[in-house]
């Protein structure tokens, strides 16, 4: 492989080590500014957008044994790596590819995994990164409370028939 050739490939091996994911878009017929709105929304979830030429992207792609996306390396392809919130990530991508309509994400790789688009726009309505954190939270600490009503239901099922004998007492 020639030294050019080999320095694009490690180049993008690099994007690829930044997270356990890749979204492939189809960018043909963005601008530059468009360019520039979406890279600045996806740098609030320390992703990144780079523009990788097809045959490099498959040779890279292999060396790190990820699925084969061939079939959807045609046309202007490209990559979307970075950060720990993939849906989160999806989400921002999706909406601007829905807003702009010029552009499409073809495929991703999650976990070594391949997603088509239909399985990135599910991921994309997942819940953020915090707020399935809070329901995990949320669903943890139930059992707990519930243990906690239980135990006190006793003394306060107690303290109200003793309150009932002596308001009865009383009359």
């Amino acid at each position: 492989m020639r030294l050019e050739k080999q320095y694009l490939v490690e180049e993008v091996n690099q994007h690829l080590d930044k997270s356990d994911y890749v979204y492939l878009a189809d960018y043909q017929r963005i601008t530059v500014e468009e360019i520039s709105e979406l890279r600045a929304s996806l740098a609030e979830h320390s992703a990144e957008f780079h523009v990788v030429k097809n045959s490099i992207f498959g040779v890279a792609a292999a060396a790190k044994n990820l699925p084969d996306l061939s079939e959807h390396l045609t046309g202007q392809t490209a990559i979307i790596v970075g950060g720990d919130n993939p849906s989160g990530v999806a989400k921002v991508i999706g909406e601007f590819f829905k807003k702009k309509d010029k552009i499409d994400v073809k495929v991703g790789i999650l976990n070594e995994k391949a997603l088509t688009k239909e399985e990135i726009a599910v991921l994309a309505k997942l819940p953020g990164l915090e707020a399935l954190r809070a329901q995990l939270l949320g669903l943890m600490t139930q059992p707990a409370t519930g243990f906690v009503r239980i135990l006190n239901a006793v003394p306060q099922s107690i303290l109200f028939a003793l309150q009932a004998k002596a308001e009865k007492d009383g009359e």
